[in-house]
């Protein structure tokens, strides 16, 4: 077990040349150095903010749905059947004109009322409007929060404004209370969404969401304990920027406010192509590859680092083509969040 944990942990691919563990072991009183048991804290208070989620939903989100008259059932429900039923848990949920005649002879019912049956059945499985306004609501308010915070406190940092910063003096870097408590409480907001997403409405980017948080967990980990904080805390402020408005405009689409909807989209749609497509290449990317090449010279974890980061950008335009297929497309439709736009990022 040492050995391995001797491998993990060489020196050579975390730290600059030079620089050894010892080096950061014992700093001067009052000063702190980042430490991966630091990062522990993450998980008890991951499971502290899936409590308090559950508390803001039920007492908060639940009453301002409410008061905005959002409905709380899923609409009408299948008649009770029990071979259509089987067909359903056991052999399909959207069958094929096949099996709708096979049922419909074997029902002595129209194909066009099978068809309503198992419209009605998979309606019913469906979170209702109430459910999925309470759950965006959640993540509107900490996103909104997390921000707020982040950008207040970047703004009295001096990386904020001269990313040399992120650099110089590097690893030798103090950590501050309140660059840690924005890294740990990022890390604890995506532990708990890991917890989560097994009783959160289930959508079909399931496994897509859960290998982001899980990435995104990792890179802060990674980030933090070879002391890449100052530019991981303009990344994470970078994200940030536009993940509430996504949710207010999901909020708006819940309540059936459509033009505040359609006007947050367009928002969340500009800020998003300006933070993840501009401000974090030549801010963030320029930070990490080029102005640390020069300050500090490269090493195997920085060689990795820059490699995720890459990776973020890559999905930065993925999904910013995937905005604008949206946009496009309601813009033909006339509506942002109606039915038949195919928004998956309101629904």
């Amino acid at each position: 077990m040492s050995a391995l944990s001797a491998w993990f942990w060489n020196e050579r691919f975390w730290l600059p040349h030079n620089v050894t563990w010892a080096d950061l072991a014992d700093p001067a009183p009052g000063v702190e150095y980042p430490k991966a048991g630091h990062l522990f804290i993450a998980l008890p208070l991951a499971l502290v903010i899936f409590a308090v989620r559950i508390v803001y939903e039920r007492f908060i989100a639940s009453t301002c749905a409410q008061s905005l008259h959002i409905q709380t059932g899923v609409g009408r429900r299948a008649q009770p059947n029990a071979v259509l039923e089987k067909v359903f848990t056991s052999i399909t949920k959207n069958p094929d004109s096949r099996h709708l005649d096979g049922l419909s002879k074997q029902l002595d019912w129209e194909v066009r009322k099978v068809q309503r049956w198992f419209r009605h059945r998979r309606n019913q499985d469906k979170p209702s409007t109430h459910t999925k306004f309470c759950e965006s609501m959640w993540r509107f308010t900490f996103y909104l929060c997390i921000f707020i915070y982040g950008f207040q406190f970047l703004w009295q940092t001096p990386w904020m404004w001269d990313t040399r910063h992120c650099w110089y003096g590097y690893p030798y870097q103090v950590m501050t209370p309140g660059l840690y408590c924005y890294y740990v409480t990022e890390l604890a907001f995506y532990w708990s969404l890991m917890f989560s997403q097994f009783t959160d409405i289930k959508r079909k980017d399931f496994l897509i969401m859960f290998i982001h948080h899980l990435a995104t967990v990792s890179l802060i980990s990674f980030s933090y304990v070879n002391n890449m904080a100052r530019v991981g805390s303009l990344v994470m402020c970078v994200h940030d920027t536009s993940d509430f408005l996504l949710e207010a405009a999901k909020l708006a689409n819940y309540a059936k406010y459509q033009r505040l909807c359609d006007f947050l989209f367009i928002v969340f749609g500009v800020v998003f192509f300006i933070t993840r497509l501009v401000i974090y290449p030549v801010w963030v990317l320029n930070s990490s590859m080029f102005e640390s090449w020069a300050i500090v010279g490269p090493f195997p974890s920085w060689w990795l680092f820059n490699i995720l980061l890459l990776v973020l950008q890559v999905l930065h335009i993925i999904w910013s083509y995937l905005i604008a297929r949206i946009a496009v497309k309601a813009m033909l439709r006339g509506k942002v969040g109606r039915r038949g736009g195919h928004n998956c990022w309101l629904h």
